[in-house]
């Protein structure tokens, strides 16, 4: 509310002021960023016999009459099909249920084609300066430019800027494969970032000495007029034609789901090969799971998900750090 945003902005702290849920004041971060969790979750996957596939794309999806039987994945080294007993798919509705065999039939194929995404390019800028602001992250709202974003990693870890002398910015371009920006060459775009941060005030093009650019197709699920429909349509045909395949995170659900909110959905995924019953759809806007609560699958959140009490020791792998990180933005 306004009048919630005019106490935060008080030179002095107000008695009973409640935290607003979107402003978390403090987060856990691994210190080398997040991908050092998925690395250590990599390890404990590995320590318990597990096998992980880098770089193979599920192309095909083989299913008998009221369940899945197989995936077939191509890589590298070539194709291989994968059988199994329990199945789960993050990848996105709109490739996963054309790639069925035998196929979906065709109203429910075209809902999960009519599924649209947003993509996003993250231009990441090392700059010859130890500062540059104080934030973990700025949104941007000048009309002059077209960068939306700006994390800041020093903010979050000082580890992930090795050298303190430096800094390294990710200006982030929310963008369509095919347009203007994600079209642009890899030089281009980083120009373009530099003239961008010059523009804003925030450094000069001199500060900038290197930088690189991270295109993620598929970033960001699209709540158009349709997409409840198309995605209950899909979700009704998966549900009753291959019960063992479980559809999780942010594009296996098409929902704007937050990291943690994904994790939870997959959290329960696992305990429900286990022999649990969740319903992944019930996690609803704030990452809760909600046994009796109204179907929450299109909203999105920002606050974390309540613990799950762990049923077995944790293997020996040591994890990684974490460091906590107060949030200015």
């Amino acid at each position: 509310s306004l009048g919630a945003i005019i106490r935060r902005l008080m030179p002095f702290p107000v008695r009973g002021a409640a935290v607003i849920k979107t402003l978390t004041d403090r987060f856990r971060y691994p210190r080398h960023g997040p991908g050092e969790l998925w690395e250590h979750v990599a390890r404990i996957i590995q320590t318990q016999g597990g096998a992980i596939r880098m770089g193979a794309r599920a192309v095909a999806f083989e299913r008998d009459a009221k369940r899945l039987t197989s995936v077939t994945v191509e890589g590298a080294g070539g194709g291989e099909t994968i059988c199994g007993e329990h199945f789960i798919s993050t990848m996105p509705l709109a490739d996963l249920v054309p790639a069925l065999n035998p196929g979906a039939p065709a109203g429910v194929v075209a809902s999960a084609r009519a599924l649209r995404f947003r993509d996003f390019i993250t231009v990441a800028l090392i700059l010859d300066q130890a500062q540059v602001f104080p934030d973990n992250w700025i949104y941007i709202h000048d009309p002059r430019v077209r960068v939306a974003r700006i994390q800041n990693f020093k903010n979050w870890s000082a580890d992930m800027v090795p050298d303190p002398r430096y800094t390294m910015l990710g200006l982030e371009y929310f963008c369509t494969q095919g347009d203007s920006i994600w079209s642009s060459s890899d030089a281009d775009l980083i120009s373009l970032a530099k003239e961008e941060l010059a523009a804003l005030g925030l450094a000069g093009r001199a500060a900038v000495i290197d930088g690189t650019v991270v295109r993620q197709p598929k970033a960001y699920p699209v709540y158009d007029h349709g997409f409840r429909e198309n995605v209950a349509r899909v979700r009704s045909f998966l549900e009753v034609e291959v019960p063992n395949l479980q559809v999780a995170g942010r594009n296996g659900m098409h929902k704007y789901d937050n990291q943690d909110h994904a994790m939870l959905t997959g959290l329960m995924a696992a305990r429900n090969i286990m022999g649990g019953s969740f319903d992944l759809w019930r996690v609803n806007s704030d990452a809760e799971y909600l046994e009796d609560e109204p179907d929450a699958a299109a909203e999105g959140g920002r606050i974390q998900p309540f613990p799950l009490v762990h049923t077995r020791p944790a293997p020996a792998v040591a994890g990684p750090d974490l460091a906590a990180v107060p949030e200015d933005a």
